[in-house]
């Protein structure tokens, strides 16, 4: 398995105790293992490449994989937009 696929799964299993405990924070897994969980992204990132360095490592916001809705103007932009 993939190490990236390993921590997705690691973050699945967990799931239900990570939206019980940590709902809205983020969280980054190493080594299949919750290293830690933060107030923003940020922090996260901050912290992994710190102790990972590089990586693999998964951050993800705990209850982020629900829909959030955007503006039409965030979905689309024409090309010549960013000219």
């Amino acid at each position: 398995m993939d190490t990236l696929e390993a921590q997705i799964a690691a973050y699945e299993a967990r799931r239900e105790q990570l939206e019980r405990r940590h709902l809205g924070e983020w969280v980054v897994f190493h080594d299949d293992t919750l290293a830690g969980s933060y107030e923003s992204f940020e922090d996260a990132a901050n912290d992994a490449v710190r102790r990972f360095g590089r990586g693999p490592y998964l951050i993800r916001e705990v209850g982020g994989d629900r829909p959030i809705p955007l503006p039409a103007s965030l979905l689309y932009q024409p090309a010549h937009a960013h000219a």
